[in-house]
């Protein structure tokens, strides 16, 4: 432990202070953070791809049973249609999260 009544610990501490003072007046522009090669509009567009892919599988597996074709399992069905709709519900959650943020940052005060 540094004994704080010496003068070379109190000149010691003083150091480390401006040390620290000069640090954070140091460069104050926010840098925005380099791009990693990943674009948000194309991840969304997949995302919602890939959603609508599902349901179409989905529909084409309903319309596929209630035609009486043999190949097609009622589970199967089932479990398509359970799918699309968790990954639209997914999708819907995500969409009402994105929106209340973006909400939140416009009723930021500046």
């Amino acid at each position: 432990m540094i004994e704080a009544t010496r003068p070379d610990a109190i000149a010691s501490m003083l150091r480390t202070l401006e040390a620290y003072a000069d640090q954070a007046k140091g460069p104050t522009a926010i840098q925005p953070p380099a791009p990693d090669g990943v674009d948000f509009g194309a991840a969304v567009k997949s995302a919602v791809d890939q959603v609508n892919a599902t349901q179409q599988s989905a529909a084409a597996l309903k319309s596929a049973y209630e035609r009486g074709e043999e190949q097609v399992a009622l589970t199967d069905v089932v479990l398509s249609m359970q799918k699309s709709s968790l990954a639209f519900e997914a999708t819907l959650q995500v969409r009402n999260k994105v929106l209340r943020a973006y909400e939140e940052i416009m009723n930021m005060p500046v």
